[in-house]
């Protein structure tokens, strides 16, 4: 097994959505905890993959890639709908909170799952968008998780529409409706 990389870069930190004042040297410190989480967890499982890290925009951005031939493995981290992926994310950010007694709010990618999620997230807003428009109605997404409501919400209201979250746990969803 080769020996993991971790690539780390600042950019373009947009401190107001960082409350201390060295808010982008404690978002590199939780990039470096979580990335050596992570790391561990990939050395157990045998998995090989780099972990780059980047700070955006007040976040940390973690992500796990792999050569394109050797992308099989990482693949179980993503799991059904990205469900481990969901768990890992957790994962690396209680990993955090243990460390640093600070709450995260990282985000972490594999193999570029979520860019592909994201660009799926943006047709089905739109396709409800359109429904909306035609029916005069509302329209009922499925459950999703709060990562990828926050997307669909941002599409929604982006596109002149309303959306609220309804339900609980794994059931919550999306509802878009008219904004008149």
């Amino acid at each position: 097994m080769s020996t993991d990389n971790v690539h780390a870069e600042t950019v373009d930190s947009d401190t107001e959505d960082v409350r201390d004042g060295d808010g982008a040297g404690r978002l590199e410190d939780e990039g470096d905890v979580a990335a050596d989480y992570l790391e561990e967890l990939l050395d157990i499982a045998d998995i090989d993959g780099d972990i780059d890290i980047e700070v955006r925009n007040g976040r940390t951005y973690i992500s796990i890639v792999s050569d394109a031939a050797d992308s099989g493995g990482l693949a179980a981290l993503v799991g059904r709908d990205g469900e481990v992926l969901e768990a890992l994310q957790e994962l690396a950010r209680l990993s955090v909170l243990t460390s640093t007694e600070n709450r995260s709010r990282l985000v972490l990618d594999v193999d570029g799952f979520r860019d592909v999620r994201g660009k799926e997230l943006r047709r089905i807003a739109e396709e409800a968008v359109q429904t909306v428009k035609d029916t005069s109605g509302e329209v009922a997404l499925e459950p999703m998780s709060a990562y990828e409501r926050k997307i669909v919400h941002d599409v929604i209201a982006e596109l002149g529409m309303v959306s609220e979250s309804e339900g609980e746990g794994g059931g919550r969803h999306i509802v878009v409706s008219s904004d008149t």
